[in-house]
């Protein structure tokens, strides 16, 4: 039997209770990487395409206040 499947049926047979606290640590774990995946692109100066387009938007005077 492969892990997948084992671990679907146990998580089929958690309760409500668990079966969230399962989802909750799923969501963190997802954000987490994907916050070190942002740290990691901006480091490396992939997101700087993002800065000269706001900066060239807020000269064009089409950059809305926050």
């Amino acid at each position: 039997m492969s892990k997948v499947i084992e671990l679907e049926k146990a998580i089929e047979s958690l309760d409500e209770a668990e079966y969230i606290q399962l989802r909750r640590w799923f969501s963190e774990r997802d954000w987490d990487k994907w916050d070190r995946q942002i740290e990691t692109d901006s480091d490396a100066g992939k997101l700087d395409f993002l800065v000269r387009e706001a900066l060239e938007e807020k000269r064009k005077g089409k950059l809305g206040e926050l």
